[in-house]
């Protein structure tokens, strides 16, 4: 029974994951990390399958090897969240209480991303 409540589990932070790449405020890696914590525990199928697809694969890897993101991960992962944030604020959010809010959730994802998650230096690169 355990093992199915984290296949389910794991599917559904799989979804939120993959979601979190197109919504704004919606984090990306955190649900992927998720996803394999549930899959390794309960499905070593689906733990290989998720660490071998080209689209996530890479995230949770890259993660669990170096225990944190690289910095140019990290400055990939905010402007992407703030461009997405932007299209959305302009194209897609009308009242001005929504906006803020998904700033405010941008503003929290940034902090979180920049000094929460950490950081990990390649060999080639100097430590700042």
């Amino acid at each position: 029974m355990i093992k199915f409540l984290l296949i389910f589990l794991g599917t559904v932070s799989l979804i939120l994951g993959i979601t979190g790449v197109f919504v704004p405020g919606l984090p990306t890696t955190p649900f992927l990390l998720l996803t394999a914590g549930c899959y390794v525990k309960s499905s070593d199928k689906l733990y290989h399958y998720l660490l071998k697809n080209k689209l996530v694969g890479t995230y949770i890897s890259d993660f669990q090897l170096k225990k944190g993101m690289t910095e140019r991960s990290k400055i990939y992962a905010i402007c992407m969240m703030w461009l997405m944030i932007t299209l959305s604020c302009i194209f897609l959010i009308g009242p001005h209480t929504s906006k803020l809010i998904v700033i405010i959730i941008g503003v929290i994802g940034t902090i979180v991303m920049g000094f929460i998650v950490p950081t990990v230096y390649n060999s080639n690169s100097k430590k700042k």
